[in-house]
């Protein structure tokens, strides 16, 4: 694509290729954020130039890394854009290997003959700013070549928004034929589709809110607090620790308070029970106060899920979006969400999931209840809570095939 800023991943500097397939051998690093010295995968890039935030603080420059399939069409108007949870990033679709530590994130809906049939469609994913895998975030150098860490701005959604309209520009597409999202993802979906109306035909919006809850951003809270109370955090100055010296525990605390709202109590149960794992009951009788208690089956899977994100992740980005999500009303200093969700006309497909506790159904039925372009609440019935947008392929697909059926012209 002939845009100005663009830089094909043919003529970006590459390291050996080590950074790649997620491996549980070693220690855990203190970060796993995506460096500039590290293979490139399937990232491309965009200089966008100076950025300000919402906050007044000023980048001179911000970069942006994203991934495309397809083929854009000559008039501009197959273009498709997903924006990636809380801990995605780019790589919708594609292996995991050098450059990338684990496999696409939306893989079942992505490509030739799939939901979004990229024979048919331009289809682009960025990593938000403030993100860990190639788009300026708190790894990142500044100015000074130490990394920002410390010194990262507060984001809103607002900002993670501006910046990608900046990468819309870039790649010269005038308009969305269809923007969708989970979760922080479908809270971008709602932000674009307010601020920006005009750069966005369709939208599909899967387990998320347009106003973040006082039960939400307090489970955000206790997050945060694990990771800012372990010593090796650092105020965020860590990135030069040497591996097994970061802030992974802190940062696993809080993947397993999140973990559990991700998935719902009814799998748990069927899934671990009471079990402990490994020992009888009756030692446990021996054990002090001063050492774990021996894990039971659902301690364990935590564990797992914590050690698996503090091997893939950044605690820095973990912190920065989990305030983004806290902070984000889309009707702030906009007349409330009524006001704001009421004025969306494009079509907008909203799904929730039935057994999710972290963005409860009422959330996405308000969404229904105000918009003009909502049809109706399309539900995905699932066991596994919020995380069913990653685990019940064919019935996201359903509703996604519905969503780009809505936004062909």
């Amino acid at each position: 694509m002939p845009a100005s800023g663009l830089r094909s991943r043919t003529n970006y500097v590459t390291a050996p290729a080590t950074y790649g397939p997620l491996s549980y051998e070693g220690l855990i690093p203190a970060s796993a954020a995506w460096r500039e010295s590290d293979p490139v995968g399937d990232r491309l890039f965009c200089d966008i130039g100076e950025f300000t935030t919402d906050s007044g603080f000023c980048f001179p420059q911000v970069k942006v890394a994203y991934e495309t399939w397809g083929r854009l069409n000559s008039s501009g108007t197959n273009a498709i854009y997903i924006c990636h949870a809380l801990t995605g990033d780019s790589h919708v679709t594609g292996s995991a290997g050098p450059g990338h530590l684990t496999a696409g994130w939306w893989a079942s809906l992505v490509g030739p003959g799939r939901a979004i049939d990229t024979n048919e469609w331009f289809v682009v994913c960025a990593n938000v700013l403030g993100g860990c895998q190639g788009t300026t975030g708190p790894a990142s150098p500044a100015p000074d070549g130490r990394p920002w860490g410390s010194r990262f701005p507060v984001l809103t959604v607002g900002d993670l928004v501006e910046v990608e309209l900046r990468l819309t520009d870039a790649l010269g597409i005038d308009s969305w034929a269809l923007m969708l999202g989970p979760s922080l993802g479908g809270m971008r979906v709602l932000e674009w589709l307010v601020a920006h109306p005009t750069r966005v035909r369709g939208g599909l919006v899967l387990g998320t809110t347009a106003a973040v809850s006082a039960d939400q951003i307090g489970t955000h809270f206790t997050q945060l607090a694990a990771i800012y109370a372990d010593p090796a955090f650092n105020g965020g100055d860590y990135y030069d620790a040497p591996a097994g010296q970061g802030p992974h525990v802190g940062m696993g605390i809080a993947r397993s308070i999140a973990h559990l709202t991700y998935r719902s109590s009814t799998e748990l149960d069927e899934r671990f029970d009471r079990q402990i794992q490994g020992n009888d009951p009756a030692e446990i009788a021996g054990q002090c106060v001063g050492q774990p208690l021996s894990p039971y089956a659902i301690t364990s899977y935590l564990e797992h899920h914590a050690e698996k994100l503090a091997r893939r992740f950044d605690a820095n980005t973990y912190i920065t979006l989990t305030n983004a999500m806290s902070l984000f009303d889309v009707g702030r200093d906009r007349g409330g969400v009524q006001k704001v969700i009421g004025q969306i006309t494009a079509p907008l497909t909203v799904v929730a999931i039935d057994s999710d506790r972290l963005f409860p159904n009422h959330q996405q039925q308000q969404l229904v209840d105000l918009a003009p372009g909502a049809d109706r609440l399309h539900t995905v019935h699932s066991l596994h809570g919020h995380d069913g947008f990653l685990v019940e392929d064919e019935q996201v697909a359903a509703f996604v095939e519905q969503a780009v059926h809505r936004a062909r012209p």
